[in-house]
């Protein structure tokens, strides 16, 4: 059973567009088509706004919090082409970097894992995909991707850094070198993985399955699982699950569920095992694998009212 346990008056003027949990779950941060972005201490049940960033010219559409080993940093896109990063310093928030080398809307920002560093991928409606490092000195690098998506980039999510099944099979329990990756959904109807290889980012996968634009991807985290698992959804109102071994050489997909209406969010919990799903039906349904390999729905909420749903619908294989 799922519930409405808290709401948040955020005081935003204009429609909300995303709502981020920090690592510790107690700030929330909040962005809007009031080209404002919000944060809030939210701990026992209770909001105070905190901070209140105006740096953006347009509606700001996606939020990222990163590892809290960099500190308090918040990442922010929208449709003033910019992505700007935000640092808390002494109960203080303010503009630490300001990219603005894209040609259009920026649409998605993601963190890399604190394994890698300080990374920050962003897609774009101009088709590139950037993705911004810093040791720490100050100095931010840019390495962009070019004509990533025909049309435009709507989401990317990192792979995580530990690969399924890792020490499970190394010799002496030792990890394998680290392996860069993120997952990209775009307006040309495809999902795409790419790979750091000497420096430059490659395209080492495309994924055919949707027949309209994806609107948005999640990797999920790899905490126990045996399996690379992605999920994509689309304005086609289908989600679909890709699933691959460790070595992300092949991808098989199956039709999580047909949907009646466009589905606009993928979220995946801390564990990787449950699906969060939302859309234009104004529905959040939450999903979950069984023991013998089928996707069913656990709980459908609608309007903040949840409930425990029969989830034996059978899955189709994606065309």
């Amino acid at each position: 059973m799922v519930s409405v346990i808290n709401t948040v008056d955020t005081a935003h003027e204009d429609m909300i567009h995303d709502a981020q949990m920090d690592y510790y779950g107690t700030k929330l941060a909040t962005c809007s088509s009031d080209r404002s972005v919000k944060i809030f201490d939210v701990k026992n049940g209770q909001q105070t706004m905190i901070a209140e960033l105006r740096d953006h010219e347009g509606p700001v559409w996606c939020l990222g919090w990163s590892h809290p080993m960099f500190g308090s940093l918040l990442a922010s896109c929208g449709y003033d082409r910019k992505v700007i990063i935000w640092k808390e310093t002494n109960g203080v928030w303010g503009k630490l970097h300001e990219y603005n080398n894209h040609d259009s809307s920026v649409n998605s920002v993601c963190w890399a894992p604190h394994e890698f560093g300080l990374m920050l991928v962003c897609g774009s409606s101009d088709g590139a995909i950037s993705v911004l490092s810093t040791t720490g000195d100050g100095n931010w690098e840019d390495k962009k991707i070019t004509n990533a998506h025909t049309i435009g980039c709507n989401s990317v999510s990192w792979a995580p850094a530990v690969q399924p099944n890792s020490l499970l099979e190394s010799p002496g329990g030792q990890r394998p070198p680290l392996v860069k990756r993120f997952v990209s959904g775009g307006c040309d109807d495809l999902v795409k993985i790419w790979k750091e290889e000497d420096g430059n980012w490659v395209e080492e996968q495309k994924l055919e399955g949707h027949s309209d634009w994806v609107r948005d991807v999640a990797w999920a985290p790899s905490i126990g699982l045996s399996k690379h698992i992605i999920a994509s959804c689309s304005q086609d109102c289908r989600v679909i699950i890709w699933t691959s071994d460790g070595t992300c050489n092949t991808w098989s997909s199956k039709i999580l569920h047909k949907f009646n209406d466009v589905v606009w969010h993928v979220s995946w919990s801390v564990t990787g095992n449950i699906l969060a799903v939302s859309g234009g039906d104004n529905k959040v349904s939450l999903w979950k694998e069984t023991l013998e390999g089928q996707w069913v729905c656990i709980s459908d909420v609608n309007k903040g009212q949840g409930q425990v749903v029969d989830g034996s619908q059978p899955i189709e294989q994606a065309a």
